[in-house]
């Protein structure tokens, strides 16, 4: 049942906000906010941001799933964060069982802002 939660071959890591504010701005990263609906509407996404709620995950981040986002290359780094950085860690765990060669998990929403992270509405 918890097979998302052991070790996969491809690492997960956390990376610094900053860093991860920089790589999407650029284009080198792939931002995912795995939050439900009424937290992103009530405090916003990072901007740039796909969202994809952890309940979805598998079904728009499988690289074999017909829903799988089209914004989304198991090959391009991904960072993902939460509220919290909890669920968004478990998450980053799970894309990296699919195959996502780089996945990062920034945190919170709070983190991507105070590294000076835009929040879009």
């Amino acid at each position: 049942m918890f097979n998302f939660l052991r070790p996969s071959g491809n690492q997960v890591g956390k990376i610094d906000p900053k860093s991860a504010v920089a790589q999407a701005k650029s284009g080198e990263l792939v931002v995912i906010d795995v939050r439900e609906g009424m937290e992103v509407k009530s405090s916003g996404k990072a901007k740039g941001a796909l969202h994809i709620p952890l309940a979805t995950l598998k079904m728009k981040c499988d690289p074999s799933s017909p829903e799988k986002h089209p914004d989304l290359d198991t090959s391009k780094p991904v960072a993902l964060y939460c509220a919290s950085g909890a669920r968004s860690a478990g998450a980053a765990q799970m894309l990296a069982q699919m195959g996502y060669e780089t996945v990062y998990n920034i945190g919170g929403l709070y983190d991507w802002h105070a590294a000076g992270g835009e929040v879009e509405r």
